[in-house]
């Protein structure tokens, strides 16, 4: 017994001492792309570690981009530029780090995105529905606001003398971009008349008039300091900047009366007057006209509500900007500061378009997305640009059944080695992507606006796809709960980091951990 023990141990080492290790692999697995690909990429990372302090910051939140989001936007891009798709990869997740990301808010399992990016903005986990303030506050009681408001990594950043942005799809003043700038009890305060009368009586300010107010407030907060205010704002949202009064409707005014604002305040011309050399933009000729090299400050309003889908921007009346030119225009503006920057990118459509029940409308604006993402890379250095993208929360959006290789992502499961839909137990072929609740099946053909599922009632369960064309822009996918609106889902988001101290991106992490990845990097406030 002893002796068969010794010569099976002795074995494996005597084969190691005369073989060396690499050639006991094969050659077609070493030649593989799998295989060469996977070692070139550790290579990458190991280069990259010594890096840890970076000059600019550029954090890319998709909102309700999910796993599943990033999985079927990587295989519908790849799939729309003739190929198979699934061995493709959208431009960051090509970046050397990532990490998991817990999104729950202290009071719900389930988040929504004010909570979620106060986390990423300040470090500090709160409740669903509060911007800027921490989980002691009560959600709609303004006097709850007092004692309770925490610093942004936006707000510091203007403290150290660095330029700041926020660029958004979604109005300027919805959840995820206020989150930078805002203390407020309610994520709706976005103009004074979403606000009760006793929320204005006790003295908050509306999520609008705090971006206009920016530098005063952040001046007033911390006596001795002095800043320079936002540099960069553009997005959507222009009705809470305006006062309830035809006469200032914009050219592409999309309501009789654009402005909501019912305290006669024009914060635009407040704005202009308080930043005489500051350039604001309405339109996308006005946009073009910006020379970056020589813009001061930047202030953006494209549409009345949120910009249009990325599937749908060529229908806006005055024309808009996609996320990628905003960006790459922010980025110029921002580089003008020798300081450095940190910049906010939002593309808040990939969210809309999911709760609308579109998955088209959901990926077409993840691809986009990337493509922002894509333009900051080459409009920044490496060596001194950290570039974070992220998501606040995901979506109840699925991709199932087992469709072969290279069948059309917005399509019907064809399975492996068939060439026909393959049928549920109820007889009906269905799609590869679906959702658990929401609106359900639309079949709007070649509509690019997701939002018109709004325009007729839920419809949950089955329905016979045999002679729909599910990849059109206008198909909705079924759901099994009906619902008023899709809702958003609890399951980790990831994280992925490019650039100095990008090493920081690793593991399970909650939420929080991104504001100090960011503060550690640009080093914005001490240990």
């Amino acid at each position: 017994m002893n002796t068969r023990w010794v010569s099976l141990s002795v074995i494996p080492s005597l084969f190691l001492s005369s073989v060396a290790l690499s050639d006991v692999i094969p050659s077609i697995q070493k030649e593989s792309n799998w295989y060469t690909h996977a070692q070139s990429k550790l290579s990458d990372k190991q280069q990259i570690v010594s890096r840890t302090k970076a000059k600019n910051v550029i954090l890319f939140v998709g909102d309700g981009m999910g796993i599943s989001t990033l999985t079927a936007a990587r295989i519908l891009q790849g799939q729309m530029a003739g190929n198979s798709g699934e061995e493709g990869y959208l431009s960051f997740e090509t970046f050397p780090y990532s990490a998991q990301v817990k999104t729950y808010n202290t009071d719900a399992q389930t988040p929504d995105s004010a909570g979620t990016m106060t986390a990423m903005m300040s470090g500090v986990k709160t409740d669903a529905g509060v911007l800027g303030v921490n989980e002691n506050i009560e959600r709609g009681d303004c006097a709850s606001v007092e004692g309770n408001t925490l610093i942004t990594a936006v707000e510091t950043a203007e403290i150290k003398g660095l330029s700041t942005g926020i660029v958004s799809t979604a109005r300027i003043t919805h959840a995820t971009p206020a989150a930078a700038y805002a203390k407020s009890a309610d994520r709706n305060w976005e103009d004074v008349s979403d606000m009760p009368d006793t929320a204005i009586e006790q003295g908050c300010e509306d999520i609008a008039s705090q971006l206009i107010n920016f530098e005063n407030n952040l001046e007033q907060r911390f006596p001795g300091i002095d800043v320079d205010g936002i540099d960069v704002a553009m997005g959507g949202g222009r009705r809470h900047f305006l006062p309830k009064d035809a006469s200032y409707n914009s050219t592409d005014a999309r309501s009789t009366v654009e402005g909501d604002r019912t305290d006669n305040r024009d914060l635009t011309a407040e704005w202009q007057a308080m930043y005489p050399n500051g350039t604001l933009v309405m339109d996308k000729s006005g946009f073009d006209a910006v020379d970056a090299t020589s813009t001061e400050r930047l202030f953006g309003l494209f549409n009345e509500s949120h910009m249009n889908y990325e599937a749908d921007r060529e229908n806006d009346i005055a024309g808009e900007p996609s996320l990628s030119e905003m960006t790459e225009k922010a980025i110029g503006v921002l580089n003008n500061n020798n300081n450095g920057f940190l910049l906010v990118v939002e593309s808040g459509r990939i969210d809309h378009g999911h709760h609308a029940g579109s998955a088209y409308n959901a990926l077409t604006d993840t691809i986009e997305f990337a493509n922002a993402v894509q333009k900051a890379i080459d409009s920044t250095n490496p060596e001194e640009t950290l570039i974070l993208v992220t998501a606040d929360h995901s979506h109840v959006f699925t991709i199932a059944g087992y469709p072969k290789r290279g069948n059309p992502i917005l399509g019907k499961v064809v399975n492996v080695g068939a060439t026909e839909p393959a049928l549920a137990a109820d007889g009906m072929p269905y799609t590869t992507l679906g959702y658990t609740n929401g609106l359900g099946f639309r079949n709007l053909q070649m509509e690019t606006d997701a939002d018109q599922s709004y325009n007729e009632s839920a419809i949950a369960g089955r329905q016979d796809l045999t002679v729909v064309d599910t990849t059109t822009p206008g198909f909705h996918q079924e759901t099994a709960v009906p619902m008023g609106s899709e809702t958003h889902a609890g399951e980790d988001i990831s994280l992925h980091a490019h650039g100095p101290g990008a090493y920081l991106a690793q593991g399970v992490i909650e939420q929080s951990v991104v504001f100090h990845i960011i503060n550690k990097s640009l080093g914005l406030i001490g240990n």
